[in-house]
């Protein structure tokens, strides 16, 4: 009885720790610098010799004064717009021109001539 419960125990924490795994998205990078500039849609800062250029939207969550000169800390995500997949070296690539190729129309069976 002890073992049942303790696999429970064990198997809901998995399922819990997996969930949470899953949830948390990916992970949250920042950047600080001066702003160099600003919009609506997109804000612009110097970090070293770099210029750093990230969009930001209506639900972007800004405290302070954002302007021109100010010295912020940005957190953000990093989001795939496009991913385009590539066979691996080594791997055997089907032939590109059959698979455009459209089908043949079937032929009809002719009875052989006796």
């Amino acid at each position: 009885m002890k073992t049942m419960r303790l696999l429970a125990v064990l198997f809901t924490g998995l399922l819990l720790g997996s969930a949470s795994a899953v949830a948390a998205g990916a992970k949250t990078y920042q950047v600080t610098g001066p702003v160099l500039e600003v919009t609506d849609t997109m804000i612009t800062v110097q970090k070293g010799k770099e210029t750093w250029q990230i969009d930001r939207t209506k639900d972007t969550k800004v405290t302070g004064d954002l302007k021109v000169g100010a010295k912020v800390t940005i957190m953000y995500r990093m989001t795939a717009e496009s991913i385009e997949g590539k066979a691996a070296k080594g791997d055997a690539k089907a032939p590109a021109a059959d698979a455009a190729k459209p089908a043949e129309p079937a032929k009809a069976a002719v009875p052989a001539k006796k």
